[in-house]
């Protein structure tokens, strides 16, 4: 055939990267000079990007290639960092209509195209107009005075839409006051980058002290490439607008801020946030997740607890037995402070904590979640239930009594908790009874605490292989 063609079976072959029109200038990734993204914890992102290009004197139709395939087009601010050339965007489209044979073959829909096809035992070639009339779970054509379903042939198509692109593609109708080059720079945020803090613990043998490692999970699905990007995240809970029509999130772009360190991941001030910035570029595949060390610490001084939660329910109601072999959980504390050997910013994340057998392999211990905590914060984290220690719970006395003003009601209650310990060494246990109400302890078998206005606290020494038991008579006035 004379007639230039563009020839689509299971796949289609570009000769050319650009199926716009003839007026309309392309920046590619080549053009790019400087790369910066600062992720934030929300599967948001801020992309600044960096090309040096010439535009003409006055207006041009500037299609911008190998943006985020997840750009928030209202957010895009495109400036030039020449100080002496003017730049006015009038108009701008994001063209996320990818090509595909499938798109393709949508956008002919009503339209005809040809069909190539070779007969299975002559070999011969033809080549038939068509109409393609629904590409909806299948395709169907006409041809001639026959109407086709999903025939066998190859699709030639005379050219591509404009609207159908190979890659996200921002196009700008704006004027410049110049044709000299210069450096623009594209700002916008996008969705589909997004970050998590991890870390891992390793107790000492005795629990008395743990080495931590932070590392920071990267995750690229914006469905484009950063490569040589300068990395930066924000770590903080920035206030996102909820719009009511649409499920998208916007909000003022912050300030990029340099780096200035030359650690993994150097930390500062933003706002009322933490920016940690990675010291060196870093490449971000299409789809791949990556690791980078956040902070490294050792010999961090923790305590270890046993703590027995109750209820507030049983103290207002008659019960019996209110539980037996309850277990009790185990807890490590620690301070995030220097003279723990932390006293950083430490993000939101799982601590993950392993501890060595008698082999010195490492074993799993148990995980807990981590809010954002701030420098001299201190850290609990709760690691499971002890084997070794159980308690049992009954309530031994339960009477209504004289109330006074301004109550409307008064319960005196007793209460008795058995705590076993089965381990070879003494251990103590915080019993912590979240009691409602205003309420008065009137008899204990132990000194109590009250730690908040609900919550009484004992903390109960237990030999070797034994038991004890705490005895409490509570009055609580509603």
């Amino acid at each position: 055939m004379k007639s230039t063609y563009l020839l689509c079976a299971l796949s289609i072959a570009l000769a050319s990267p650009s199926f716009a029109s003839d007026t309309e200038q392309l920046t590619r990734l080549s053009d790019q000079t400087s790369l910066a993204v600062t992720i934030y914890n929300d599967n948001i992102a801020l992309v600044k990007d960096q090309r040096t290009l010439t535009l003409d004197h006055g207006l041009n139709h500037l299609a911008f290639r190998g943006v985020s395939a997840k750009i928030r087009p209202e957010t895009a601010i495109l400036r030039s960092l020449d100080s002496s050339i003017s730049l006015q965007v009038l108009e701008q489209n994001f063209d996320y209509d990818l090509l595909t044979p499938q798109k393709l073959l949508e956008k002919y829909t009503g339209k005809q195209v040809q069909i190539s096809r070779t007969h299975p035992v002559t070999g011969e070639r033809s080549v038939d107009t068509v109409t393609v009339l629904s590409t909806n779970n299948g395709i169907v054509i006409k041809m001639k005075d026959q109407i086709l379903i999903n025939p066998v042939g190859e699709y030639i198509f005379n050219n591509v839409p404009d609207n159908l692109r190979d890659q996200p593609t921002l196009v700008t109708q704006l004027t410049s006051s110049s044709q000299q080059q210069q450096t623009i720079e594209l700002g916008y945020l996008t969705g589909g980058l997004s970050w998590k803090s991890d870390y891992v613990a390793e107790l000492s043998n005795d629990d008395s002290h743990l080495d931590l490692t932070g590392w920071v999970t990267l995750t690229n699905q914006s469905g484009t490439a950063f490569n040589n990007a300068q990395l930066q995240l924000v770590a903080g809970d920035v206030n996102q607008v909820q719009p009511q029509t649409r499920n998208r999130s916007r909000y003022e772009a912050e300030r990029m801020m340099k780096m200035q360190s030359d650690a993994p991941l150097a930390e500062e001030n933003l706002f009322e946030y933490h920016l940690y910035s990675l010291a060196r570029p870093t490449n971000l595949a299409n789809n791949q997740t990556k690791q980078v060390a956040l902070l490294s610490a050792t010999s961090v001084p923790v305590t270890k607890q046993f703590i027995l939660q109750g209820n507030p329910y049983y103290y207002s109601s008659r019960y019996t037995q209110l539980g037996e072999k309850i277990k009790v959980g185990v807890f490590v504390e620690f301070e995030n402070s220097e003279q723990s050997h932390l006293g950083i910013p430490i993000p939101k994340g799982i601590i993950r904590v392993y501890k060595n057998d008698s082999k010195g392999n490492a074993q799993f211990v148990g995980e807990d979640r981590i809010a954002h905590s701030p420098k001299n914060e201190t850290i609990q984290l709760k690691l499971g239930d002890a084997f070794d220690i159980s308690a049992n719970k009954k309530q031994t006395d339960f009477k209504t009594v004289r109330h006074s003003r301004p109550y409307n009601s008064a319960h005196e209650s007793g209460y008795e908790i058995e705590l076993n310990n089965a381990k070879s060494e003494a251990i103590t246990v915080t019993v912590r009874e979240p009691i409602p109400g205003d309420w008065e302890i009137i008899s204990q078998s132990h000194p109590h605490t009250k730690v908040t206005a609900g919550m009484a606290e004992w903390n109960i020494t237990i030999p070797a292989e034994s038991s004890h038991t705490l005895r409490y008579q509570v009055l609580v006035q509603y």
